[in-house]
């Protein structure tokens, strides 16, 4: 194999909620399209985000976060999401956060496939202040399964990434590339759309609002270099709709206000953003609703 030989591969990015799985996959490919925040379970779809380097095509595959408490509908698509992932990949990542290994952690490593590559990523190794206790926390965990690599990182500061692009590069299989060169993610720009107004939904409310929240694109037009978006978020009860809503509607102006800014620098023009808040009663529960939002 030359150095100019076409590689590409799928890599899976695996964990339990929390561990900085889609923050990892935005700052590998230097682009926001996987949403973040503090709240368990923000990811929900099966998400690849795409990073050419020369000859190599790096597809990434973010994941949900594996869901071991919580059996609704909705947790339950999304748990048949991870497993479905680590099916078709070349090599899988599987993510930690330094210093905290649990019995969460081992119900995800126990799923993992025997017959895949599978790297260790310390993620968030920035954050402990003393150094030294990284190596008996590595061997602490590395008991566990025979590792094909280790790497600590910091993904938030773009911390050991190219050693991690390297440790991977092995496993990618010869070939021509899956998508072109300049592409960053195989979800179009109305999946972003929803993904981002949902992001500061979670920004915004914090614990306040309880995780069945969801974002339906209820209308997408492009003129130009201007989008026009009109998007409704769903929620449970009438309660949580006014505190979304806020005194005056200030909060909902400022999550709208805050997901155009990142929509306009995600699709490099202006967006126009209409958003509206709708009362849908166990929606998380509904098969059909699901279907409808994509989550089946």
């Amino acid at each position: 194999m030359t150095e100019n030989t076409s590689l590409s591969g799928f890599i899976a990015i695996v964990g339990r909620p929390n561990v900085g799985k889609s923050t990892l996959l935005n700052h590998l490919i230097g682009q926001k399209v996987s949403i973040t925040s503090r709240k368990a379970q923000t990811t929900r779809h099966r998400i690849h985000g795409i990073l050419t380097e020369g000859a190599a095509q790096f597809v990434f595959v973010d994941t949900p976060g594996f869901q071991t408490q919580h059996t609704n509908a909705l947790n339950r698509g999304m748990n048949r999401v991870v497993t479905a992932s680590l099916r078709d990949v070349h090599a899988v990542l599987f993510v930690i956060e330094a210093r905290h290994f649990d019995e969460r952690d081992r119900q995800v490593l126990e799923l993992l496939p025997q017959d895949k590559p599978v790297i260790l990523v310390i993620n968030k190794a920035d954050l402990m202040k003393d150094k030294s206790e990284l190596l008996p926390f590595i061997e602490q965990v590395s008991v566990l399964r025979k590792f094909d690599a280790i790497v600590p990182v910091s993904a938030r500061k773009d911390r050991q990434l190219d050693t991690l692009l390297g440790a991977i590069r092995p496993y990618l299989a010869e070939g021509e590339h899956l998508y072109a060169e300049d592409d960053i993610t195989d979800r179009n720009e109305r999946f972003l759309a929803a993904e981002l107004l949902r992001e500061k939904v979670f920004r915004f409310t914090g614990e306040e609002l309880p995780y069945s929240v969801s974002v339906v694109i209820e209308q997408f037009r492009q003129e130009g270099k201007l989008r026009r978006i009109h998007a409704a978020i769903l929620v449970d009860k009438e309660a949580h709709k006014i505190m979304l809503i806020g005194k005056k509607g200030e909060k909902l102006k400022e999550i709208a206000t805050q997901a155009r800014l990142d929509m306009e620098k995600l699709f490099d023009g202006k967006v126009f953003l209409e958003v509206f808040v709708k009362v849908r009663s166990g929606w998380a529960d509904s098969a059909q609703m699901l279907k409808t939002l994509g989550y089946e």
